[in-house]
């Protein structure tokens, strides 16, 4: 949760210094100023604004989640949100809406919404009081639409992953830091003197974004390639259209190439050196990825190492440590770092009780950030590599996997008849572990006694050894 307030933090500060945005900041905060008796109800006034703001874009995320809770309960919510961040539907959906974002701010067209929309809105917002701010602040989330709504998309779609009111908070916190810029300017305009003025830094800003947003958008066709297993996008491929898009950026920074949406000849300044330095290095970095770096900082956002190379089948099977033993779903599930286990939890716990070994249940996801994070950074550690080697039974449980099991497979729950090995295990995850979101780690004997309290994200390795030591002492002691 920690990391994600900050990243949507991050992201509602960068979302101010898009060119739909930077420019209302001075203009509205005056407004505000001179448009009242006196500067304590222009302070209020401002206030307000920025709460409205706030408010624009968190209630109707609120709202969803809570009338889906009411109607159906978590299970339906979960559903919701599983179907969101991992059916092939919407981020295919996504993943054109960035591209023809990223096209816009690149100066291909120009994306608005309805003028009749945003001048009604306008209208509006010359209304006395509160109703007067509230259309003000109104006309603000509709003006800056075009370039806010792929990072308000980027900052739901990570969040869906998590519990349910995960996208609740941090929608919470990145239109706070999209709306604290006006209630402090309110409180001290004088620091609007010392803003940058609106210019052609807003047009870099654009281009800036617009590459950005190719390389994130690649993220949602990359979740969708990994839960149908279509094999099209590997990582390879995928840290190519990285290198192409930041090292365009590179060449743009240098002044080499030059775009519609901004002029091509810049000063040179102390900050577009250091940019240039900074991405020059991120280029190379990048780079070393190809030939057989983890990158694990960018573990959450490129496809999994197994994935590795340009063409890639997931058919092919790994080697098994009992090579009589038929593998259930091995043909198109692996598990990272050359470990090997079993992907469903009754093999599994028939395999636990055959070598008298613990069982580490992993409940995963092909579309889980969070899980690919810890299998590149906490994981890949020495010594973690080494207690899931050998002191116990894995079992990967993919939450969801689009595959389609033999009917002689399927699973009748709360009047539904679960079909496909993601929905299984969902429920699997819910009803017998309680647990709603990926990754969920949990340690136990081969009869479901458990061995230490299950842990979620945490990418401290130390406590993680704790965590699997304690539970081979506890088995050992049985």
């Amino acid at each position: 949760m920690g990391s994600l307030i900050i990243e949507a933090i991050i992201w509602g500060f960068a979302a101010l210094l898009t060119p739909c945005v930077f420019p209302m900041v001075p203009m509205t905060v005056s407004f505000f100023m001179k448009g009242s008796a006196n500067k304590s109800q222009g302070r209020f006034k401002a206030m307000m604004y920025g709460l409205f703001i706030i408010l624009l874009y968190t209630l109707p995320i609120a709202a969803i989640i809570l009338v889906t809770r009411i109607a159906g309960g978590e299970s339906v919510t979960a559903d919701i949100f599983n179907w969101l961040a991992t059916h092939w539907l919407p981020n295919i959906i996504f993943f054109v809406v960035f591209m023809v974002f990223a096209a816009s701010f690149l100066g291909a067209f120009e994306i608005q919404l309805p003028s009749s929309l945003t001048n009604k809105s306008d209208r509006n917002s010359d209304k006395a009081g509160l109703a007067g701010v509230f259309f003000m602040a109104l006309t603000l989330v509709l003006v800056s639409f075009s370039c806010t709504g792929p990072i308000v998309g980027t900052v739901l779609i990570k969040s869906t992953s998590g519990e349910f009111w995960t996208p609740i908070i941090t929608m919470l916190c990145f239109s706070s830091a999209f709306a604290l810029p006006f209630a402090v300017l309110a409180m001290f305009p004088s620091l609007l003197k010392k803003m940058p003025k609106s210019g052609g830094w807003l047009g870099s800003v654009k281009v800036v974004l617009g590459l950005v947003e190719i390389a994130l958008g690649f993220k949602f066709l990359s979740v969708a390639d990994q839960t149908y297993h279509w094999g099209i996008l590997s990582r390879d491929l995928n840290l190519t259209i990285w290198i192409i898009c930041f090292g365009t950026m590179l060449l743009y920074g240098l002044g080499l190439v030059g775009f519609p949406s901004s002029e091509r000849k810049r000063k040179w300044t102390v900050l577009r050196v250091v940019l240039c330095t900074l991405l020059a290095v991120f280029e190379v970095y990048l780079v070393t990825g190809l030939f057989g770096a983890p990158l694990k900082e960018l573990s959450g956002y490129l496809p999994p190492m197994q994935t590795k190379g340009w063409f890639y089948d997931h058919s092919d099977r790994y080697a098994q440590e009992a090579a009589d033993e038929e593998i259930k779903y091995a043909d198109f599930l692996h598990l990272p770092h050359g470990l090997q286990g079993y992907f469903d939890l009754e093999q599994a716990k028939t395999a636990a009780r055959r070598q008298n070994k613990p069982l580490f249940i992993d409940f995963t996801g092909h579309g889980c950030v969070n899980c690919r994070e810890m299998e590149a950074r906490v994981w890949s550690d020495p010594a973690v590599l080494e207690l899931l080697k050998n002191e116990f039974v894995i079992c990967a449980l993919y939450c969801d996997d689009k595959t389609q099991l033999p009917e002689k497979e399927w699973v009748k729950a709360n009047g539904k008849t679960l079909k496909t090995l993601g929905k299984i295990n969902a429920y699997i995850a819910l009803n017998q572990y309680n647990c709603s979101a990926q990754p969920y780690y949990v340690l136990q004997d081969a009869d479901g006694k458990m061995l230490a309290q299950p842990r979620s994200y945490n990418l401290d390795v130390q406590e993680f050894i704790d965590f699997l030591t304690s539970a081979v002492n506890v088995h050992g002691k049985q």
